[in-house]
């Protein structure tokens, strides 16, 4: 049996303190963005590319910077609904909506945060696909004010990882990601190799140095609650840069 680095064993002692920070509702605002088919919320800060194929669809959001975590929070998912006092400009029943955040709000320091700057620093802000702010909100609103919790996130078909880079430098987007929806931490094997940590590039995009050419692949994905979950040989030795290669989602739970 392959041995994994020594502080997966150390997780489950942890892992219970971290699964309470999922249920509390907080006040925020949203705005959306992207089209009515969501056709302009493809990429982004995350790393992912067509967020239909990824797993995504169209429930997605772009978080500000006080939410973003720097990329930090790309895979959340988020349970929003509008806030009832606002009547004009809910959907009738008040719906909620889940979504995931897949791309980040930037700022516009032109602008006041009241009026315009609705992603400045420390507004806790969700810029909506249109299809998911007019789940719960009138478009005609443009921006309404919103609670929000974190949930965890149920995924359907396999978690993704994308390989791209050079023979010396392994560039790898997880996406479609269950559980939690954010790693914290990942961990690449070739076949002839020990584990080896990688480094997040950017949002969800990780990285390594090492030479793996002709190998086949093993990962192992941290979430944020410390759900860890090794995937072994998810790419084969014939594998190839621009590749997609898919695992089951052992974390959904």
């Amino acid at each position: 049996m392959e041995r994994l680095p020594v502080m997966f064993f150390l997780i489950f002692l942890v892992s219970l303190q971290c699964r309470g920070s999922m249920a509390q509702w907080v006040s925020a605002f949203a705005t959306f963005y992207g089209g009515a088919d969501a056709s302009g919320t493809m990429g982004g800060a995350c790393g992912y590319g067509n967020l239909y194929n990824d797993g995504y669809g169209v429930q997605t959001a772009a978080l500000s910077t006080a939410l973003f975590n720097n990329g930090g929070m790309c895979g959340a998912c988020y349970q929003i609904r509008c806030d009832p006092t606002m009547t004009q400009w809910c959907k009738p029943g008040y719906p909620t909506v889940t979504i995931t955040a897949t791309n980040f709000c930037p700022p516009n320091y032109a602008l006041p945060n009241d009026n315009g700057g609705w992603c400045n620093p420390p507004r806790q802000h969700f810029d909506m696909s249109q299809p998911a702010f007019e789940t719960i909100g009138v478009y005609q609103a443009g921006i309404i004010p919103i609670s929000y919790q974190r949930v965890r996130c149920q995924r359907y078909g396999g978690v993704r990882f994308q390989v791209n880079g050079n023979p010396y430098f392994e560039l790898v987007t997880i996406s479609n990601v269950g559980g939690s929806g954010v790693i914290r931490a990942v961990w690449i094997k070739g076949s002839n190799t020990d584990w080896m940590l990688m480094s997040r590039n950017w949002g969800q995009c990780w990285q390594s140095g090492a030479y793996l050419n002709s190998q086949s692949l093993s990962f192992v994905v941290q979430n944020d609650d410390w759900k860890t979950v090794a995937f072994y040989d998810v790419a084969p030795f014939y594998w190839w840069f621009g590749g997609t290669y898919t695992a089951n989602n052992l974390l959904n739970f």
